[in-house]
């Protein structure tokens, strides 16, 4: 059996478990605006009878790319379609939806992003798992650490969250106001402080009191890549004073409502940082939401997480073969 026949044997293992406890219900409805535009456009050009053709084809690679999953990736998926067409012989437009899924859950389960974690695990022997929360002002960076911070606690680890972003007005109050939301004490200084003073005595703390997962927040800006870089490169450095492999993860926070620009800021931060995972938020409020597979499939980054709503439990690993399922399933969601 190939890696992506087992996969799919998951595909029907995993729906039919606890679904709450995986997401797949908050998942689900998290992709409503997607799933509705994505089925709308496939549905107004696969017609009863309509055979599969070229026209089909090029209409079907048009949807594709203006449901933000990108030109490369649509390459890939239409040169799929197409041999799966000639080889198993395919010829009524009613086999295409099935045969896309299929080759987006391939896509995405052979992708990085595969490899996903329920259990938030960490080294027991290499405590406390320093997290470097990276991204621009207005992504959403500040709820996503405190959801995270709630993710891990719920698990029973103990989590300290540092304010490292002195620059901007009111950040370290909002982090306050998501910190205690989550249960979890912050480390802060005044603003304007050092970023990585504040890293230092975050990490100190956390190892003086035995925590176990330590998330930094960061300054929200790329516009001056040269400071970027050097700020963190010096947070990195001071936290190596302490613990010689912080961090452990640099998480990059995309918005998914921006689409395609998504990507752009991707390759701009991996050019300053690097990033070991991306959580992208807002999937609810968009119909980008396909914006998912490029980020998978191109950059060669996992995604790690996905914001399918505003409530602290919203913040969902993402597992490509419910993300999938999410995306196809076109049943009403509760």
């Amino acid at each position: 059996m190939g890696l992506f026949d087992k996969f799919k044997e998951k595909i029907a293992s995993a729906v039919q478990s606890t679904t709450e406890a995986l997401g797949f219900n908050k998942v689900q409805k998290g992709l409503e605006k997607t799933r509705s535009n994505f089925f709308q456009k496939f549905q107004s050009i696969l017609g009863i009878g309509r055979k599969i053709d070229q026209s089909l084809l090029n209409d079907i690679e048009d949807i594709l790319i203006s449901s933000d999953i990108g030109i490369k990736s649509t390459e890939k998926i239409i040169k799929a379609l197409k041999e799966r067409i000639k080889k198993e012989g395919f010829e009524d437009s009613s086999d295409v939806i099935l045969i896309l899924k299929e080759e987006i859950q391939k896509i995405l389960v052979e992708s990085p992003s595969a490899n996903v974690d329920r259990e938030y695990k960490i080294d027991e022997n290499n405590k406390p798992h320093t997290i470097l929360v990276i991204g621009v002002n207005g992504v959403g960076k500040t709820t996503t650490i405190g959801k995270l911070a709630y993710n891990y606690k719920q698990v029973g680890r103990k989590v300290l969250i540092g304010a490292a972003d002195t620059f901007r007005a009111a950040a370290n109050e909002q982090l306050e106001i998501w910190a205690e939301r989550a249960g979890v004490p912050i480390v802060q200084q005044k603003q304007g402080a050092d970023p990585a003073s504040v890293a230092y005595d975050t990490l100190n703390s956390a190892i003086s009191k035995g925590f176990d997962v330590v998330i930094i927040d960061t300054a929200g800006r790329l516009h001056n890549k040269t400071n970027l870089m050097a700020e963190l490169e010096k947070i990195s450095r001071v936290m190596k004073k302490l613990k010689a492999d912080a961090p452990n993860d640099v998480f990059l926070v995309l918005d998914a409502t921006t689409g395609q620009n998504a990507i752009q800021q991707a390759k701009e931060f991996s050019k300053v940082a690097q990033i070991t995972g991306i959580i992208l938020t807002k999937l609810d409020g968009t119909a980008k939401g396909g914006v998912v597979i490029p980020i998978a499939d191109e950059l060669g980054i996992p995604v790690r997480y996905i914001g399918v709503g505003e409530k602290i439990d919203d913040l969902q690993v993402f597992d490509p073969v419910l993300f999938v399922e999410a995306l196809f399933d076109n049943n009403e969601t509760n």
